[in-house]
């Protein structure tokens, strides 16, 4: 059959328009999946699957798909099917790699690498990719894999060294990333600048760059690179993702609120524009607690569906009871974190605040003893929740369970000798033990007086961190008054009740507030020398009444004091 030139022209002319549009297809499915877009890349290359059924490149894409968003078996199905269809292209072997290393398996995956570079060796693309698979790592695994780095910078290397010319932006982005996820920003920031050079219109390695500028705390840096980003493409979702990590980390976790809602509002864009996986919506719940937005996080936290067999249905559960206890809602937290913990075997994935959770829930339901127990873990794990246990000690105390709430403040003392609170327990210390020792001691059980010891060594501790506290003073002289001997009294209150009058004294607005601890000062002051020196005696009773009229015991002193002394028998 004759042909015309024109006809050969024009079947020409179709097969080349047809290779373009596969050709544009494919790299549409590769920005979505630069661009976090999942479902959209997917639907894209299961398309191209279809039409192209004898092109491994979009079997390979596909399937990394696939490991991207946490399904490793239908990965290793994609790419066992490429490696059908198109057995000249190495991909797919480097792909069941991948898959495999993924799988904690880096002897099948070196095997299935080897093939790889059997088949085409002299490829810098074959390196490039071998490279990027020593560097997976599954982030939707409870079991994350560990990268490869030496393996993953030899390849990238040698990948490098065959593309003498530089002209692929993706061998700087793969060994921008080894060194980036090694924490190595200063060695990653020079092959992130030359993917600029290489291709202007990449945006993930801007990104990358504004990020590790976050990791740096150089805030203002990292929110110009990642603006800059946003600016040249409004729908490139990892950018907000990394500027509202970045607006959260500046905001100091939510005390600077302003910054906090610019890093939930960035966040949520991200939200929209990519596929709301597990993995983002688990953040992004994490991301509103550490932002203080309770309300949205319980929201959110009881809008993410998750099958009550998935390991991250837990996750899930802690989210829901810690929203609802900063919202006051602590019947719901309870119970969230009762669920919580029925679903979380390993005690290696169970946080401090769970513990604390779980503990102040249950505080708040009555049940202080199982609290007790809960918020002492969470301190143990982490000695920040001391707050937590102190509060549970005050909640002994207040419940007149003297002994019980001193034996917690000790600990929270110990836990934290020089916390911010640190002042106030030793005080409570202090008076719970003065107050068990008086307790006791009213109930005729005949206390040790070792408890008034320990009471003036918390409370001693408070006058000499905190001088101007005049509490202290007065404790300390009540809790001496008992420790002295009651048949022949060494005065061991007295220095302690004058430092208290001193104190007060020094700033006349304490006065009229302290008015009847000062009659009390006064009166026991007074009262101690009542009997060794009657003028001193009577100037503290006349300072009790001065400063305190309505106070009676120095009144009758002063009485007795004035009275003429009796006459003796037969005189």
């Amino acid at each position: 059959m004759k042909i015309s030139k024109k006809a050969i022209t024009l079947n020409v002319g179709l097969v080349l328009m047809g290779s373009a549009v596969f050709a544009q297809n494919l790299n549409d499915a590769k920005k979505a999946i630069d661009a976090e877009q999942y479902q959209k890349a997917t639907s894209m290359l299961k398309s191209l699957v279809s039409s192209q059924a004898s092109n491994g490149d979009n079997y390979y894409n596909l399937g990394l798909v696939y490991l991207k968003t946490g399904y490793i078996d239908s990965a290793r199905a994609v790419f066992t099917k490429g490696v059908t269809a198109d057995a000249k292209n190495n991909l797919n072997l480097i792909g069941l790699g991948e898959a495999d290393m993924l799988s904690n398996n880096p002897t099948s995956a070196k095997t299935n690498f080897d093939k790889a570079i059997e088949l085409d060796k002299k490829n810098y693309k074959t390196y490039l990719e071998i490279g990027k698979a020593y560097l997976a790592q599954d982030k939707l695994s409870d079991d994350v894999s560990k990268p490869d780095f030496t393996n993953a910078l030899a390849n990238i290397t040698k990948a490098d060294e065959l593309d003498s010319k530089d002209k692929d932006a993706e061998v700087f982005l793969a060994l921008g990333d080894a060194y980036a996820l090694q924490k190595k920003n200063s060695e990653a920031l020079g092959p992130y600048m030359r993917v600029g050079d290489v291709d202007p219109n990449n945006r993930r390695a801007k990104t990358q760059i504004g990020k590790m500028y976050k990791e740096s705390r150089a805030f203002p840096e990292g929110e110009k690179e990642l603006q800059e980003v946003i600016a040249a493409d409004p729908n490139y979702g990892p950018a907000y993702r990394e500027l509202g990590e970045l607006y959260l980390q500046w905001s100091s976790f939510g005390t600077d609120q302003e910054k906090a809602k610019k890093g939930i509002e960035n966040y949520k864009k991200y939200m929209d524009l990519t596929d709301k996986s597990l993995e983002s919506q688990l953040r992004y719940a994490q991301f509103l607690f550490y932002a203080k937005d309770f309300q949205t996080l319980e929201q959110v936290a009881s809008a993410i569906q998750v099958p009550a067999n998935d390991s991250k249905s837990s996750v899930v559960s802690r989210m829901k009871g810690w929203a609802a206890y900063e919202n006051k809602n602590y019947p719901q937290a309870l119970t969230s974190m009762n669920d919580f913990f029925a679903k979380e075997k390993d005690p290696n994935k169970i946080l401090g605040f769970d513990y604390l959770y779980l503990g102040k829930a249950q505080l708040k339901s009555g049940q202080d003893s199982l609290a007790l127990i809960n918020i002492t873990k969470a301190v143990e794990k982490d000695t920040t929740n001391v707050d937590a246990l102190a509060e549970v000690a005050k909640t002994f105390f207040d419940a007149k369970k003297y002994a019980k709430s001193a034996q917690i403040y000790d600990k929270v003392i110990a836990a934290s000798p020089n916390g911010k609170g640190v002042l106030y327990s030793y005080f409570y210390d202090g008076l719970a033990y003065y107050f068990d020792y008086a307790t006791q001691y009213s109930a005729k059980k005949n206390p040790s007086k070792d408890l008034l010891v320990k009471a003036d060594s918390s409370i001693a501790k408070v006058a000499q961190l905190a001088p101007e506290t005049t509490d202290a003073y007065l404790y300390r002289a009540r809790v001496n008054s008992l420790l002295d001997d009651e048949k022949a009294p060494k005065g061991l209150m007295v220095p302690h009740f004058e430092m208290f009058i001193k104190k007060v004294n020094e700033k006349p607005e304490l006065v009229t507030p302290n008015a009847k601890k000062l009659s009390e000062a006064y009166d026991n002051l007074g009262g101690y020398y009542f009997n060794t020196d009657k003028a001193k005696a009577k100037e503290y009773f006349e300072k009790s009444v001065a400063v305190y009229p309505t106070g009676t015991f120095a009144t009758a002193k002063l009485k007795e004091l004035s009275a003429p002394a009796a006459k003796g028998k037969g005189k």
